[in-house]
């Protein structure tokens, strides 16, 4: 009976050891920055195509034509695990992220760790951003720490038991952030363009389906989802559901005009204005992306 015992405990041990080995929050190593130069004017175009705006401004807030956005958080995001809300991530020390190293971004959107060590909610599209480039992020981070500072406290998410237990979240991550791309790409520009799609874009986040606890579903790659608000549908933008010509993409795109003369709503509206501000050989890019899609993805 004692050895029992013993050997349950051992083996409970070894057990535990390589559950918190398997889902503890990683990091970069700390010279994963070094020998990278900061250029915030090229970061002004990654925050674009990352679409920080959209999620991180006040959704109350209503800035002029050419004003610099002010990313002191608080929209909301439903899901079925409980409601998200973004933080401040303005250059504020106290209350976004002015204390941030860059290091710090890095680990965030590369791996969802938090600067204390915790893991952070998939809501935050770290399952796409670990295949952005670490000089995107330095850009990024030099581009950000130019933007107003918003003394907005970020507010707690509406989560409950159990899905507010962080630990959990490290096996979530192994199970489903992967950082390997799902389409192949034979050009230079379809390359770009799956960078900016399954990358800085991160477009699965709301155009593919879902498991049932929150694992995209690569085999139905942006197939269309349902509407985490609970109203409608997200719609498919692979190539057997969206028929658009390249000319109609590139124009949907820059403008918002479809071409049935519609123009893009809801949150659609505010991913339009950030593709509007890339350089046209980038939006070209995701159209060459999407159109290369096999059928049936």
């Amino acid at each position: 009976m004692r050895r029992l015992l013993t050997n349950v405990v051992f083996f409970g041990l070894i057990g535990l050891a390589a559950f918190w080995f398997t889902t503890r929050p990683k990091t970069l190593a700390d010279n994963a920055l070094d020998g990278l130069t900061a250029d915030a004017s090229r970061g002004e175009m990654v925050f674009h195509a990352t679409g920080c705006a959209s999620c991180h401004t006040d959704p109350n807030a209503h800035p002029e034509e050419g004003e610099l956005p002010v990313l002191a958080g608080g929209q909301k995001f439903p899901s079925d695990f409980g409601t998200f809300l973004a933080p401040n991530i303005s250059p504020d020390p106290t209350h976004g992220i002015g204390d941030w190293s860059t290091l710090d971004l890095a680990n965030a959107m590369k791996h969802g760790t938090s600067p204390e060590g915790q893991h952070y909610y998939p809501a935050f599209p770290y399952t796409s951003y670990n295949k952005a480039t670490l000089q995107d992020i330095v850009d990024l981070k030099a581009y950000l720490d130019t933007l107003p500072a918003s003394q907005a406290a970020s507010l707690p998410h509406e989560v409950g038991f159990p899905f507010n237990i962080r630990l959990s979240l490290g096996g979530w991550k192994f199970l489903f952030d992967d950082d390997s791309w799902v389409a192949d790409a034979t050009t230079p520009q379809e390359e770009r363009g799956r960078y900016l799609v399954e990358a800085l874009g991160h477009c699965a986040e709301c155009h593919t389906p879902r498991n049932a606890i929150g694992g995209l579903d690569r085999d139905n790659w942006l197939a269309g989802a349902p509407d985490a608000s609970g109203s409608g549908n997200i719609p498919a933008i692979n190539p057997e559901r969206l028929t658009w010509s390249e000319g109609d993409l590139n124009f949907y795109f820059e403008t918002g005009f479809t071409p049935d003369y519609d123009s893009a709503g809801g949150h659609m509206s505010h991913v339009i204005k950030n593709l509007a501000q890339l350089p046209p050989e980038d939006r070209a890019a995701i159209t060459a992306y999407l159109k290369a899609l096999p059928t049936g993805s």
